[in-house]
C-alpha cells in the first residue's frame, strides 16, 4: 500500500503569527504561502492555515474538536513535549498518563495555538490500542 498523508484545514487570524508558532513553535516546515494561507509540514502530513476575518473563540473544553499525531516511539513524543515547554507554548491539558496499567495506557498532552485550534499529542503503550481494543469503550477523559 503506498504511503498516504493526512490534510487538516484549520483557521487562523494572522499568517505571520501561525508561521511563528508551527514553525518555531511546534518545529513544522513551510510549504507554500501567501496572503490567505499557509501550508504546513507536521512530521510528514499536510496543515493548512487559512486566513479567516470570523472572529476566533476558544472551545470551552478539549471535546469536540481537536487534532493531532500519535507517535510511535515514546522518545519522540518527548522530544516534542520538551520542545514545546522550552517554547513556552499554551499547554491547554498539561502532561499525563491515561488509563494507567490498562491495555489503553497513553500518554498525552493538549496544546492550544494563538487561535484556539487545539492539538492533542499522544503515545500509547500498547500500539494495538490505537485502533484495536474494541472490547473497551473508554475514549478520553469524558464522564
Amino acid at each position: 500500500m503506498a504511503l498516504t498523508l493526512f490534510h487538516l484545514a484549520f483557521p487562523v487570524t494572522n499568517i505571520a503569527q501561525t508561521k511563528a508558532y508551527y514553525v518555531d513553535g511546534l518545529g513544522c516546515i513551510p510549504g507554500r504561502e501567501n496572503s490567505q494561507a499557509l501550508i504546513l509540514n507536521l512530521y510528514g502530513h499536510q496543515l493548512v492555515a487559512h486566513l479567516t476575518k470570523e472572529t476566533l473563540s476558544p472551545q470551552r473544553t478539549i471535546y469536540p474538536r481537536h487534532f493531532g499525531l500519535i507517535f510511535t516511539e515514546e522518545h519522540d513524543w518527548e522530544e516534542l513535549l520538551e520542545k514545546a515547554q522550552k517554547q513556552q507554548l499554551i499547554f491547554r491539558e498539561s502532561p499525563k498518563l491515561r488509563f494507567v496499567g490498562s491495555a489503553l495506557e497513553h500518554r498525552t498532552f493538549f496544546l492550544e495555538d494563538p487561535f484556539y485550534n487545539l492539538m492533542e499529542f499522544k503515545y500509547y503503550r500498547h500500539p494495538e490500542a490505537i485502533f484495536d481494543s474494541s472490547q473497551y469503550s473508554e475514549i478520553g477523559d469524558r464522564g
